[in-house]
């Protein structure tokens, strides 16, 4: 069957057969398709949906569109966790080790900033000399060593995906969940991984603010990753406010250090250890989750996970010191400015999207692809929504390049938290399981 014949039938409503959609992929991979036709598949996609079964099909062919990788030397479970993206979200960088610290593989795959939410490895491009992009002889050995290596989507993973993706930027498809869940699946499955889990997030900092929404994604996901032979599970957790102390690269990796090292705050502590005791149950090391998170919280406490994390850093070009001397390492801003509460009383709500917005607009992110990154600037000492506060008490601090950007952005960052007289309702941070 020729291209516009598979666009045609998608148009229409009908639901295509695994082989069509293989042929699609395989034409798209080949550039035996035109970019026009490829913008056409993903609006009819996103217009009239997918099958469960054509989502399967689909994730398969993008997985299949590049090299599949294999672990069956290890004689450890390969497992990963995957989030949705939001501020303040460097949990990738403590799970890793800890899961690692508790028997797992993890050899994780991860992304850039997208919009306001920030990218894993643009916070590990802090660390100087650190490898986002190793070669896969360094990246097996990494994992086979130390237990988990956190790198980039090399060009012979899902190349479809890539294609795909690219066009969905410019064509006002991003948001279709057929084509989000293949995009994900598709990589991870690449990755040769043996059980995934989900971290969907929702709220104002999140791609999905709506709970309806979050769990059509969730769903979306664990059925088809199971259906196409990956366990899966999700987790829906709240982005209403960030999640680490800071948001942007350099402060994030340095909050990293600080949660590895005993200075987990209660929020993100409590996401760390339920992923990585829901990434144990999946992996069929555990059969409570309960077990799970109390094995996650030993290797925490005990000194293991920063270890390995130190380890993987060195691996991976880093400085072999880096958990004992961070500071010796990362940037600072030159510049930093308080942002003071304008009167007594709880901190209510922020709006987390714009916190994000705002380390782009310092340069700690990207409005374009081409766009370079000010790895030092962001915000900083971020109060938990709830938190009782004293005018004058800083909501958080501007890291900038310069002092006139610090004052300017320290003002905006005032006008995006609420404080109310009486002590305000607070989501927990885990709000679904599924699966």
């Amino acid at each position: 069957m020729i291209p516009q014949e598979i666009i045609r039938r998608k148009r229409d409503g009908e639901v295509l057969s695994a082989d069509e959609i293989a042929l699609f992929i395989r034409a798209m991979g080949e550039h035996r398709i035109s970019e026009g036709q490829v913008a056409a598949f993903a609006m009819a996609v996103y217009l009239r949906g997918m099958t469960r079964e054509e989502v399967i099909a689909l994730t398969l062919a993008m997985r299949d569109s590049g090299k599949v990788l294999s672990w069956r030397h290890l004689d450890r479970p390969i497992a990963d966790k995957h989030s949705t993206g939001g501020v303040g979200d460097n949990v990738s960088l403590m799970l890793a080790p800890i899961a690692a610290a508790c028997g797992l593989a993890v050899p994780m795959i991860s992304g850039r900033g997208l919009g306001h939410t920030g990218g894993t490895l643009d916070k590990l491009e802090a660390i100087p000399g650190y490898t986002i992009m190793p070669d896969e002889a360094l990246f097996r050995r990494t994992v086979d060593e130390i237990g988990c290596a956190i790198i980039g989507q090399t060009s012979n993973l899902a190349p479809a995906d890539r294609q795909l993706y690219a066009i969905r930027d410019v064509t006002a498809t991003v948001e279709s969940v057929p084509l989000i869940t293949a995009s994900i699946l598709s990589k991870k499955l690449a990755a040769g991984l043996q059980s995934l889990v989900m971290d969907v997030k929702v709220g104002n900092g999140a791609f999905m603010n709506d709970l309806g929404e979050a769990q059509t994604l969730a769903h979306s996901l664990v059925e088809v990753a199971n259906g196409a032979g990956l366990q899966t599970a999700a987790l829906i957790t709240d982005m209403n406010q960030p999640l680490a102390t800071a948001a942007g690269n350099t402060l994030e990796i340095a909050d990293c250090v600080d949660f590895l090292t005993g200075g987990a705050t209660a929020r993100p502590k409590a996401l760390v250890l339920a992923l990585v005791a829901e990434m144990l149950v999946q992996a069929g090391t555990v059969v409570r989750l309960a077990d799970g998170e109390e094995q996650a919280r030993a290797a925490l406490e005990n000194g293991r996970a920063a270890e390995i994390f130190g380890r993987m850093v060195h691996a991976l070009g880093g400085p072999s010191d880096f958990m004992e001397r961070p500071e010796r390492y990362l940037d600072a801003a030159p510049v930093t400015v308080a942002v003071p509460a304008d009167s007594d009383g709880y901190l209510a709500a922020c709006d987390t999207r714009a916190l994000g917005m705002a380390v782009v607009e310092l340069g700690g992110g990207r409005r374009r692809a081409s766009d370079s990154i000010d790895h030092s600037v962001g915000l900083s000492g971020f109060l938990p929504i709830g938190s009782r506060v004293a005018k004058g008490q800083p909501l958080a601090i501007v890291h900038a390049a310069d002092r006139d950007e610090a004052a300017r952005m320290a003002a905006r960052i005032a006008s995006l938290f609420s404080i109310s007289a009486d002590a305000p309702v607070t989501n927990p941070v885990i709000l679904q399981h599924i699966g």
